[in-house]
């Protein structure tokens, strides 16, 4: 079916620019761009007067089953966070994993975002029935989605540098009779995932892999994943050097650092992705742009966790593909890709004192935000601009909201000023799933009280799991605070190191 978005003003090219324009619409991709369009005889319209009509945001990384538990991190780091990891992910149903993605979905489409790259984890690990319930969340919604099974062969406890030696007799115990699932069933998992998933939703969602944490996965997983790339073509997306604690390991394991490593199992790559990147060495950035990989930003989340401040400025730089992220709701609070952009175009500044040129500029974290997160799901000649050819992937936000009033400059109001609350109507596919801020797709109170229901079930499911976290976490600071006071290469932390 055609449709005709009639009367907008469309933001357009790179750089980006207003203009007035109508975008024709023909099944799921944009046929044509351009003033005063002829109107098809069987062709619907849509009048986008007094409207922004922009491309679908695109969130480079997030986490679908952080969603159910939004707001229970406090003054945590990666690491608190991950010590939780049981307490906030373990014993969930097929039906659970698809509310939480659900709530995710309908949250992003909300604020803008047509598409994301979601690395979704379950304790031990997730089931190819698991990643069904995800796929059809995101398909019920109405978004683009690359999905990627997170997921590790070693224990996280195993990889705190001093953790172990500093635990009582009878919680070391507790702590080494915890075990990761099986290397062999997780790429046999990864691999039913992509054959039984690729393609699905009519197309909208693809399966990518996921090592979750390089320092987490022994040698054998990493090569296994390079294999299971390279035979079924499809992406790889980890966190990378997201920690210095990550960084720090990653030298007493292999005498390098992950991107090294990475590099020489055939993990790096044009369809690589590393998120948070916030610890990476200038010969990181060099042989991630040499292997024309990419980076996913997530700023929000590496203050939230207090991670650092990431290198953006080398990066883009050095030419490597920079997109945005929100990450996952426990660790960023939220999946709305402008709070992302507004963190993204401020965080870097204390780096360069009175240096302007190289802060980074509302048209870059737009680009981040668009097409250099589509770049990094491996769709930037589908998605991230209004032009022919491409998804209809288009967003239409109220031109006379306060926060694009007055309009001055375009860019700059996007990326500072928006909030989402502008948001009026998101098309995906050129199908019409938001309109007049609400979702089409799904019955959106009901899907927020089974939401609750469920993350009520489960905190009180999971009190053991909670309980030994709380046990675990005066070690687990101990550890870590030693090991972030150790000589590095780098410093992304906001002080000198002690």
């Amino acid at each position: 079916m055609a449709l005709l978005i009639r009367g907008g003003r469309l933001l357009r090219g790179d750089p980006p620019a207003l203009e007035h324009a109508d975008v024709l619409v023909d099944g799921d991709r944009i046929a044509a761009v351009g003033p005063r369009l002829p109107r098809a005889p069987d062709a619907a319209e849509l009048d986008a007067g007094g409207f922004l009509v922009v491309p679908g945001l695109v969130n480079a990384h997030t986490h679908a089953h952080n969603n159910l538990f939004r707001g229970l991190a406090g003054r945590w780091t990666l690491e608190d966070l991950l010590n939780h990891g049981p307490a906030l992910n373990a014993n969930r149903t097929a039906d659970d994993h698809y509310l939480s993605a659900a709530i995710g979905a309908v949250e992003m489409l909300k604020t803008g975002c047509t598409t994301a790259y979601d690395l979704f984890m379950a304790v031990p690990a997730p089931t190819v029935e698991d990643m069904e319930a995800i796929a059809r969340a995101y398909t019920d919604v109405g978004m683009r989605a690359v999905l990627a099974p997170a997921v590790a062969d070693v224990p996280f406890y195993a990889t705190v540098p001093g953790l172990m030696d500093l635990l009582p007799a009878g919680l070391r115990r507790t702590v080494e009779r915890i075990r990761a699932a099986p290397t062999a069933e997780l790429l046999r998992l990864s691999g039913e995932t992509i054959r039984r998933l690729t393609g699905a939703g009519g197309g909208r969602i693809r399966i990518a892999l996921a090592p979750t944490i390089p320092t987490q996965c022994t040698d054998e997983f990493l090569q296994g994943c390079a294999r299971l790339a390279r035979e079924h073509g499809v992406g790889v997306h980890t966190h990378l050097s997201e920690s210095k604690l990550q960084g720090i390991q990653a030298q007493r394991r292999w005498g390098k650092t992950s991107v090294a490593r990475l590099e020489e199992v055939g993990l790096l790559g044009s369809d690589f992705v590393g998120a948070h990147g916030v610890w990476l060495t200038d010969d990181d950035m060099r042989r991630l742009a040499d292997a024309g990989a990419a980076i996913a930003h997530n700023p929000a989340s590496n203050l939230r966790l207090g991670s650092g401040i990431a290198a953006v400025r080398e990066l883009l730089d050095r030419g490597v593909t920079v997109g945005l992220g929100c990450d996952g709701s426990m660790c960023s609070d939220n999946q709305n890709l402008f709070e992302a952009m507004r963190v993204a175009g401020l965080v870097g500044n204390v780096r360069f004192p009175h240096d302007t040129a190289r802060w980074i500029s509302a048209t870059e974290v737009w680009r981040m935000a668009t097409l250099g997160s589509a770049e990094a799901l491996g769709l930037g000649a589908e998605i991230g601009a209004v032009e022919r050819g491409r998804k209809a992937d288009l967003v239409l936000l109220r031109a006379d909201s306060m926060f694009l009033s007055p309009l001055n400059d375009v860019v700059g109001s996007l990326v500072y000023a928006e909030t989402g609350a502008s948001v009026d109507t998101v098309l995906v596919d050129g199908r019409v799933v938001v309109k007049g801020g609400r979702v089409l797709t799904v019955d959106e109170p009901r899907l927020r009280a089974r939401a609750q229901e469920a993350a009520d079930r489960l905190r009180e499911k999971n009190a053991a799991a909670w309980s030994l976290a709380a046990e675990l976490a005066p070690y687990l600071s101990t550890a870590c605070r030693a090991a972030a006071a150790m000589p590095y290469p780098v410093n992304r932390y906001a002080t000198p190191v002690a």
